[in-house]
């Protein structure tokens, strides 16, 4: 049987048909599988299933000419150098769709943390302060108001869509940019440099690719209201970090809620990490459990598609099929 190998132990039950069908070998840790190990691991593979945190770049591909088919448990694929995996004939699947509206519930559950000062404010009560200093005042811990403002949405993709539906419930109105025209009821498309002036709270939900590279840089988070909020929840690289950090620790943008960095985990001497008007977490868009599992197991069906000679499911470039 083809050899396959499973870069994390995974939930769900579709993974569990997979020995069926291939000699199996899942890294069982400690940790992420290390780059080192990957390259190694995957000696006389046909098939991977990876995770976002697995880097299947060019070099990687140019090793292992064997590998026939990888399938990721990621909607984003900007960690698999895809160009180079159609040119070798390599299918590669996702799992887009599934995590939609949890992503989205991230995005708002970060705005309203951000623009409410909520983990600021558990850290001045866990730290004793509240006690030991009795502080209260007509000023104390204010933040901005989210109902009746007005969200800018950087890509009006699924998960973009989402996030105005949720806005509709606070009464905001929803302005947007996307690449391509939209049409959403409720949503009003406008350009990107307006649509950053013109916010009180911009949520990133584009996807990363070399357009959106640094898409908001400096000039464009200049454009943006002073005691305005970020949020981004697509990919680390679509914002410009160090000019970011510079725009938050210098009041020229009220707070940011990140669960994505350009480079993960992030470091500890990261400058957005120093900030108190930043909240961030650790890139759990998607995480619950229901999610998840919904993920492993469409990660599973592409891999058991394509070990039954089978077009994936859930395929980013289908045109290898047609070679």
């Amino acid at each position: 049987m083809p050899k396959v190998l499973v870069t994390h132990q995974l939930p769900g039950e579709q993974i569990h048909q997979l020995p069926d069908h291939c000699d199996m070998n899942v890294w069982m840790g400690p940790g992420l599988l290390p780059a080192a190990s990957l390259r190694d691991e995957l000696t006389d593979c046909e098939g991977l299933l990876c995770l976002l945190t697995d880097r299947i770049d060019k070099a990687l591909l140019d090793t292992h000419p064997q590998l026939r088919f990888i399938a990721s448990m990621s909607v984003g694929v900007d960690h698999i150098d895809v160009k180079a995996a159609t040119a070798r004939g390599i299918a590669v699947g996702n799992t887009p769709g599934v995590l939609v509206e949890t992503t989205a519930d991230a995005s708002f559950a970060l705005l309203l943390a951000a623009a409410r000062r909520l983990v600021e404010a558990d850290h001045f009560v866990r730290g004793g302060h509240w006690r030991v200093e009795n502080a209260w005042s007509p000023e104390f811990f204010t933040g901005k108001d989210v109902a009746g403002s007005t969200l800018g949405i950087v890509g009006l993709g699924e998960v973009g869509q989402a996030v105005a539906r949720r806005a509709a419930g606070f009464g905001m109105k929803v302005l947007a940019w996307n690449r391509s025209a939209r049409n959403v009821p409720g949503v009003e498309m406008v350009e990107l440099d307006d649509l950053l002036a013109d916010s009180d709270f911009v949520s990133i939900n584009v996807a990363l690719g070399e357009e959106t590279r640094n898409l908001i840089d400096a000039r464009r988070l200049g454009l943006m209201k002073r005691d305005a909020v970020l949020v981004n929840t697509a990919r680390g690289g679509i914002v410009d970090e160090v000019a970011l950090a510079e725009a938050l620790s210098h009041d020229r943008l009220a707070a940011a809620g990140l669960d994505v960095f350009e480079r993960e985990p992030v470091p500890d001497d990261h400058p957005l990490l120093s900030l108190p008007n930043v909240v961030t977490t650790p890139h759990i868009g998607s995480a619950t459990l229901a999610t998840r599992e919904k993920m492993a197991d469409m990660a599973a069906l592409n891999m058991l598609a394509a070990l039954g000679n089978e077009k994936m499911p859930n395929c980013v470039n289908p045109e290898v099929y047609q070679s």
